[in-house]
């Protein structure tokens, strides 16, 4: 089931997002079979990442909660708040979805 996970920067952490983003990388890519999006959030201006977004497709919220605690960035203490909530996808890639269109569920 597919769970969303924000994520939002300690206020000056850009050095410890830059410092931590490979470690971060290669720890999405090694799990790039439970996710299904994800990305940074911009401030305003664009200049710098503030947070970011993934959405997972794991069986329970105690899941997502061990994925987003195995991620470099929480190791490193970047985010000063996190959110994990389930969702229910509509919309994916500029068309109507069904909600298990999207999870491994539906290629079992």
């Amino acid at each position: 089931m597919p769970y969303l996970i924000v994520t939002y920067d300690k206020p000056g952490h850009e050095h410890v997002r830059d410092r931590t983003r490979a470690a971060h990388f290669a720890f999405l890519e090694a799990n790039v079979h439970k996710v299904i999006a994800g990305g940074g959030f911009l401030n305003e201006a664009a200049t710098s990442i503030i947070g970011g977004m993934m959405i997972i497709d794991v069986d329970s919220r105690a899941e997502a909660q061990a994925f987003i605690e195995q991620d470099p960035f929480t190791h490193a203490e970047l985010f000063e708040r996190v959110e994990i909530t389930r969702w229910r996808p509509a919309f994916f890639e500029f068309k109507r979805v069904q909600p298990d269109q999207l999870t491994k569920k539906s290629t079992s």
